[in-house]
């Protein structure tokens, strides 16, 4: 049968994932039922936007009460498919890949990264996070068992390694690599590129510093002591 809702706006589907966190902590805390207005007031949200974002899900409240909060969650982990599991393999040992090997709620979201490979000789046949690293020779072979693969290799592998990929008969790529990747228009790809958001964060810091009134932070004694403090920064990271 043919899904004929109407597809969800992407910003409201981008916000499920933060109602889902804040009700699985509500969840802990005791909470039985939960308004659209409380949730508005925890996570500085217009209320009504919350009602339309929740609505997608099919889920039907309670007048003056609200909505289940054990319902809640399990309507939200439905519409984004979080209650069945997806086995995924990861292209990439290094550090971006080991720590994603090695996050924890990916599995209460239905993610479960069972293999990892690499060209890496120096990484081949390691463990990393429990799971051993294959040669990427071996990809192709195993992709079409797996629903989800994710590319954490540098900017001038990513798309040999999606290439792979789409011969191993593979759906879905999550690509952390910062380059556009050229394949098929049924291929499903969603892109993490962390140069976009560092870009748009650096920006709105610029933003703030140069709106600071002259003789706070922006005069030039201040400026020499930040460069000064940051240069030391660099040197304990390095040392660490």
């Amino acid at each position: 049968m043919l899904d004929r809702r109407e597809p969800i706006p992407l910003p409201s589907l981008k916000r499920l994932p933060t109602y889902h966190h804040y009700l699985k902590d509500s969840q802990e805390k005791g909470l039985i039922y939960i308004s659209c207005t409380l949730i508005g007031k925890d996570l500085n949200f217009d209320p009504t936007q919350v009602r339309k974002d929740l609505e997608a899900t099919e889920i039907i409240g309670k007048p003056k009460v609200g909505y289940p909060v054990i319902d809640l969650i399990s309507a939200i982990e439905t519409f984004l498919g979080w209650n069945n599991v997806n086995e995924a393999f990861l292209v990439g040992a290094g550090y971006l890949g080991s720590a994603l090997l090695g996050y924890e709620r990916f599995k209460s979201t239905g993610l479960n990264i069972v293999a990892t490979f690499d060209t890496d000789t120096m990484r081949v046949g390691t463990q990393v996070r429990g799971k051993e690293v294959l040669p990427l020779e071996k990809l192709v072979e195993l992709a079409q068992r797996i629903s989800i693969h994710i590319i954490t290799v540098p900017a001038s592998e990513a798309q040999k390694v999606a290439d792979l990929m789409v011969e191993g008969g593979i759906k879905a790529i999550w690509n952390f690599a910062p380059v556009h990747l050229r394949l098929r228009e049924d291929i499903i790809v969603q892109n993490e590129d962390l140069y976009n958001s560092l870009a748009s964060l650096s920006h709105k810091l610029a933003r703030v510093l140069n709106e600071a009134p002259t003789g706070e932070a922006t005069n030039g004694t201040d400026c020499g002591n930040v460069a000064h403090d940051g240069a030391e920064i660099s040197e304990a990271v390095r040392n660490t």
